[in-house]
C-alpha cells in the first residue's frame, strides 16, 4: 500500500472511531431501559453544570484579549455585560438582556473605538 492508502485508511479509521464514541456517548443515557440510580450530590452537581459550562466559555471571552487579560476598563465588552447583568437581574428576559448588552457595547465599540 502506498503513503496516501495508508492516510486515508488512517483518516476513515479516525472518522469512524469518533462516530462511535459520539453515538455511545450521547446515547449512554437513553439506552438503559430504567433511570440510572445517582446519589443525590451527583444530582445537585449536574444542575450546575451548563452553568458553568456557560462561564467556561464566556469569561475568557470577557476577560481576555489575544490570550492575555484586559489591562484596561476602557473595553467596550465590560460595561456591555454590567448593564446586561443589571437587566437580566430586574427583568429577567433574554432578549431584553441580549439588546441591552448590544446597545451598550456597539456605540461603545464602534462609535469610541474601545
Amino acid at each position: 500500500m502506498s503513503q496516501d492508502d495508508w492516510d486515508l485508511l488512517y483518516q476513515l479509521t479516525a472518522i469512524v472511531g469518533l462516530t462511535v464514541i459520539t453515538v455511545v456517548t450521547r446515547a449512554f443515557f437513553m439506552i438503559p431501559k430504567n433511570e440510572l440510580p445517582l446519589p443525590d450530590w451527583l444530582k445537585r452537581g449536574l444542575k450546575y453544570a451548563p452553568l458553568a459550562a456557560l462561564m467556561a466559555v464566556i469569561a475568557p471571552e470577557l476577560l481576555m484579549v489575544k490570550g492575555e487579560l484586559t489591562d484596561t476598563l476602557l473595553d467596550a465588552r465590560i460595561p456591555a455585560v454590567i448593564c446586561a447583568t443589571i437587566y437580566y437581574f430586574k427583568k429577567r428576559g433574554i432578549l431584553g438582556t441580549i439588546v441591552v448588552g448590544m446597545a451598550v457595547y456597539l456605540p461603545l465599540h464602534i462609535g469610541l473605538g474601545w
